[in-house]
């Protein structure tokens, strides 16, 4: 057993902080045994005990929506909407994951990012390309981080370079389903149909099926963009909404779901949403920077509909999770001045919201509770503090003002995880 000590901050709810000022956290076998303010638990106990001082320790972030091929492209064609920028940037730039050195070259510093940036699990698109995917997950197993990570399917409405036949899709994802079987490992497939705009009916349903026959969760886009909606209304006229049209093929909830977006979701579908589970990935910068809309976050979680936060680079431009509390708030806050009964979140529901809330997806994992495991960065503010600010207050400021430079251990699964390496 290990003995963390530290000023430690979690979230047990979404509404309040946990906070233990040079408390401790005792780990054993990756997992929380306890958490509390000081030694007494475990005086006299052979255990070793790793003082971290007055630094912060917190869970580690989970990203809930990244394309990992588009690395390259991050901050780049931000002038343009959703389809668009699909056509002219997206595209041409997952093509070139065909040459697998391409793809260790751009997925080795991708992962190496994600790591600056304290996202110690991630559900990441790849590309429709067997070998760079399997070398992502790879990649991803060695670093010690975990990842979900999808073979994305399309044979429609795209490049003939990124269009494959529901036949050669299926035998991709079987191929890696092989590999990544342990259901313990950090690094697992999950089943990623693009968009239905670049699925058939015919390929929405093989993907639904693989879903189900092996108990994997469904990764996709929903309502990001009003261009998009009117779309697939015409390509799937006999559902209700575009959400219906997942659910017809088995991709909405009947296994663990993600859905990235869920701008323009109200009514109906967000009632679906809820009733089988799904859970929304929220991409604040993503839907500014394509100039999709504003997701009404207040209502999804007065709803007890599940939330987690995504990058989704590169729509968005920033890897950072922190970034991604911030934006989160500013967002709630322009619905709050549209409706004064919708309040705004508090940092807590932020924080929440990509530790516990976007983790449960991964297991028990963004809290310091008992049983969970132990993700945890390590925060060394001392350049950020100018006078006496209380552990919330230095959480605070490191969420609006910190960066990866504060960052100074990160943890998985109870394994200190080193700097991956880049080519």
């Amino acid at each position: 057993m290990k003995i963390y000590r530290g000023n430690i901050i979690f979230t047990k709810q979404k509404d309040s902080f946990e906070v233990f000022e040079h408390g401790c956290v005792a780990v054993e076998n990756g997992r929380v045994v306890a958490v509390a303010p000081n030694m007494d638990p475990w005086k006299g106990q052979d255990a070793e005990v790793v003082d971290f001082g007055d630094h912060l320790l917190i869970p580690a972030m989970s990203d809930m929506h990244v394309h990992a091929p588009q690395y390259r492209n991050q901050a780049i064609g931000m002038d343009l909407e959703l389809l668009p920028w699909l056509e002219n940037y997206t595209f041409p730039e997952e093509a070139k994951y065909a040459d697998t050195s391409y793809a260790e070259r751009m997925y080795r510093r991708f992962v190496r990012d994600l790591w600056r940036f304290g996202s110690m699990r991630v559900a990441a698109f790849a590309t429709i390309h067997l070998d760079s995917t399997r070398l992502l997950m790879n990649i991803f197993r060695e670093a010690g981080m975990g990842a979900f990570v999808g073979k994305v399917d399309m044979d429609r409405n795209c490049p003939d370079t990124l269009c494959e036949t529901v036949e050669e899709a299926v035998r991709g994802n079987e191929a890696l389903i092989a590999e990544f079987k342990d259901p313990n490992a950090l690094v697992k497939p999950i089943i990623t149909p693009r968009f239905i705009p670049s699925c058939t009916p015919p390929m929405l349903k093989a993907c639904g099926e693989l879903a189900q026959k092996h108990q994997l969760p469904v990764q996709s886009h929903l309502s990001e963009n009003t261009s998009e909606i009117a779309w697939v209304s015409e390509l799937e006229p006999e559902s209700r909404n575009y959400g219906d049209a997942y659910n017809r093929y088995g991709l909405f909830g009947q296994t663990p779901t993600i859905m990235a977006h869920c701008v323009w979701t109200q009514g109906e579908e967000l009632e679906l949403i809820k009733r089988n589970g799904v859970v929304v990935a929220h991409c604040p910068t993503s839907n500014f920077n394509l100039s999709s809309g504003m997701i009404p976050i207040r209502t999804f979680l007065d709803m007890g509909v599940k939330v987690g936060l995504g990058s989704d680079i590169s729509g968005g431009h920033d890897l950072s999770m922190l970034r991604m509390m911030v934006y989160a708030i500013q967002v709630s806050k322009m619905h709050y001045q549209r409706d004064k009964t919708k309040r705004f979140l508090s940092l807590s529901e932020a924080f929440w919201l990509a530790t516990k809330s976007g983790g449960s997806f991964f297991g028990k994992v963004g809290s310091f509770e008992p049983g969970y495991e132990f993700d945890a960065l390590v925060v060394d503010d001392a350049d950020l503090n100018h006078s006496d600010y209380s552990p919330l207050h230095r959480l605070e400021r490191f969420i609006y003002l910190g960066d990866d430079r504060q960052i100074i251990h990160r943890f998985c699964r109870g394994q200190e995880i080193p700097e991956p390496r880049i080519q």
